[in-house]
């Protein structure tokens, strides 16, 4: 079976990293998803979701911090919007993730979590989550 949630994200800065872990696990809950695959999926052009480490919050301001400094706000870009890094940015972090689900929790490594990426807020955001249950 094959079904589809929605996990409903409030960015409180123009560039952050949130830990939507668990959320992921209320819908594996919710689900009673025992085993089986999901695909976190950010339906936005300036956002994104990775898996990286979550025992440190360092790291997540590493993320941003060397973000920022590879692609500036402001610089020389052709998009008029005013937000050219936040796509740039998204786009190497990329819009999805796969994750396997074995005895009702997502297989992560020991210090493994799972981050939405905002480039654009502070902006209400969805993540989808399509999954197949084994």
């Amino acid at each position: 079976m094959v079904r589809m949630r929605e996990i409903k994200i409030i960015s409180k800065k123009r560039c952050e990293m949130i830990d939507i872990t668990s959320d992921v696990q209320d819908v594996i809950n919710k689900e009673d998803i025992k085993n089986g695959l999901a695909v976190i999926y950010v339906p936005h052009t300036t956002a994104g979701v990775t898996i990286n480490e979550g025992a440190d919050p360092s790291v997540c301001r590493d993320i941003i911090e060397n973000l920022t400094n590879l692609i500036p706000e402001s610089g020389n870009y052709h998009h008029i919007e005013g937000n050219s890094d936040a796509h740039i940015k998204a786009s190497l972090i990329g819009s999805s993730v796969t994750v396997v689900i074995e005895n009702n929790r997502p297989v992560l490594g020991t210090w493994q979590h799972i981050f939405f990426f905002e480039g654009d807020g502070p902006r209400n955001r969805k993540v989808y989550f399509k999954f197949l249950k084994g």
